[in-house]
């Protein structure tokens, strides 16, 4: 056979190989999320500290969604049905994937699926990460490590941030985004730029640490390269990121005045105050300090190992040059930052303080273990691997055995908006001169002030449309009199009178829409207007999806660099 006849046949080979190795690498991702989500069907759900906001988050998109709204803004049924500005500070994508998910299944698994889909979708972008630089079995192994990694459990069992742990399950494609750019394979930037804009789209402060992580890679990238060429390339990328999620970002940050938001990054949520092994006293939330020495405990066994994988896979220096520097620096930082002597960092750095807590850098911390461990390991010693998976376990069952159970929260929360009666809101979303607290519980949709003695003037009311979006009802009344309607006030409710705009004003007790209106009758719209920000941000995004497309058809007829072992 003659070498062109041979060609053919060793590609077909390739590919088959290639195959089989996305096979098996998915294989054993859905196994450990299988075995993660597995105590879920016994137990029921793990209740963590965000499991009822985000489960009334998606039951409401879903309710929107049935009242045409494709991209809510406004939370209904939040503070009680006063309602908060949740999904434009909110990152929407997993909320979306949340409602999706509920509009075809159970609300009772949700929780679980949605679980089990992060989980896949961290063991691949691990295995995508490990694969041209570990052998095919130790590429399984790092996915294995990172999808079931101790800070995934922490967020699942303990925190329930769905969120977070689905922007988790994206951070290693920021690294292969980021050697791509450092060995100049350009079809690598549109890749990080999407890559970045998911994760804006999935957890904020999540989006902090990868912009962060992704400037320290590329730093270390231009020192071992000697060259300025990846900060300019991967400035793009970033800038392309931040364009692609620029119609969540741009309102988020253009009306955070508007909101309580700075009462979320001060007293007991700022940075120094929840350093590894911090002192946390707070009367009103006994466990806070527990919970800070738990993620504390499970953060020093994380660095340590670390430290232990890093010595071990030394060896591989040579091999592996570019990726052992990028993530010993990625995991020196993430440690050092969340350690007391970091404090000056998260009182200077940019928007570093909006984390909140430092123990999020174990995100990026997780994935060098992974790797470095995985690579420890050679030629797949069986000791070596069963120490490190009984670790694994037996951190698990700690946190399992931890973890509060119960099934009655989903029919609980599912009824409450049901019938209409609303949740409790969060205080960083509530807008200025509110409060979130029972006072609203049980208010009537529509009723009257008289700042003279507080009785009802007489009138005949009848409601039209009451949505998320649009409230419109006709009132009759025999006096002046000034109504109190059960929404808060937020710039973007515009208020309309007999066709006319009517200034917006607000209760000083609640921070609800008062409407006066003169003796006689009226027809009241009141409905949540497109402010600026939220077109700004949308032309940003549809053109720097314009630009990304272009980018991508011109980087693909550029040669790829191919990375040799």
């Amino acid at each position: 056979m003659s070498p062109l006849d041979k060609k053919p046949a060793r590609e077909a080979a390739a590919r088959m190989i290639r195959s089989h190795s996305w096979r098996t690498a998915l294989i054993v991702s859905s196994l450990a999320a299988l075995v993660i989500v597995t105590p879920m069907i016994f137990f029921g759900n793990a209740v963590g500290h965000d499991f009822q906001s985000h489960l009334a988050s998606w039951m409401e998109m879903a309710a929107q969604w049935r009242q045409g709204i494709i991209l809510p803004r406004w939370a209904e049924w939040s503070n009680w049905g006063v309602g908060e500005p949740r999904f434009i500070f909110y990152p929407p994508a997993s909320w979306i994937l949340g409602a999706a998910l509920g509009s075809v299944l159970p609300w009772r698994i949700v929780p679980g699926t949605l679980i089990l889909v992060a989980v896949v979708i961290a063991g691949m972008t691990m295995w995508t990460l490990a694969r041209p630089w570990l052998t095919e079995m130790q590429s399984y192994i790092a996915a294995v490590l990172f999808a079931a990694n101790p800070y995934h459990l922490v967020t699942i069992y303990y925190r329930s941030d769905f969120a977070e742990l689905l922007a988790s399950a994206l951070f290693p494609l920021i690294v292969v985004g980021a050697l791509g750019v450092i060995r100049k394979d350009w079809r690598r930037v549109p890749l990080l730029a999407i890559v970045l804009g998911g994760i804006w789209l999935l957890n904020a402060p999540a989006a902090v640490v990868a912009m962060y992580a992704l400037v320290l890679l590329l730093v270390v990238g231009c020192v071992l390269r000697r060259s300025a060429g990846p900060l300019i390339y991967g400035t793009i990328a970033l800038a392309g990121g931040l364009g692609l999620a620029a119609f969540y970002v741009l309102p988020a940050a253009g009306e955070q005045r508007w909101v309580q938001v700075a009462n979320a990054v001060e007293g007991r949520f700022t940075a120094e105050r929840n350093l590894l092994f911090a002192q946390i006293y707070d009367a009103n939330r006994p466990g806070i300090q527990a919970f800070n020495w738990k993620v504390s405990g499970v953060a020093v066994g994380i660095i340590v190992a670390t430290a232990i994988a890093i010595f071990f896979s030394r060896r591989y220096i040579k091999q592996r040059s570019e990726l052992w520097w990028l993530l010993l620096a990625l995991a020196g930082a993430s440690s050092f930052l969340m350690l007391p002597p970091s404090a000056f960092l998260w009182r200077h750095l940019p928007k570093l303080r909006f984390l909140q807590f430092p123990w999020r850098w174990l995100m990026p911390l997780d994935l060098a273990l992974a790797f470095f461990v995985a690579a420890a390991i050679s030629k797949i010693r069986a000791i070596w691997l069963f120490i490190v998976m009984l670790g694994l376990v037996l951190a698990a069952a700690a946190i399992v055995r931890d973890t509060r159970w119960e099934s009655g929260s989903v029919p609980f929360v599912a009824e409450e908006i049901r019938s209409g009666h609303g949740y409790r809101g969060i205080q960083g979303f509530t807008p200025l001169n509110a409060r979130v607290g029972e006072e609203y519980k049980e208010r009537p949709l529509i009723t009257t002030l008289d700042p003279k003695d507080g009785s009802s003037e007489p009138m005949q009311l009848n409601i039209e449309e009451w949505t998320a979006e649009r409230r419109v009802f006709s009132a009759h009344t025999a006096d002046a009199v000034t109504l109190v309607l059960h929404l808060l006030n937020y710039p973007a409710w515009e208020v309309r009178v007999d066709g006319q705009t009517t200034l917006t004003e607000s209760d000083p007790d609640t921070g609800q829409i008062i409407v006066p209106l003169e003796k006689g009758s009226h027809q009241v719209e009141v409905r949540f207007r497109r402010t600026w920000d939220r077109t700004a941000g949308g032309v940003i995004s549809v053109l720097s999806v314009v630009a990304l497309i272009i980018a991508m058809l011109y980087t693909r007829r550029r040669p790829a660099v191919t990375i040799v072992k």
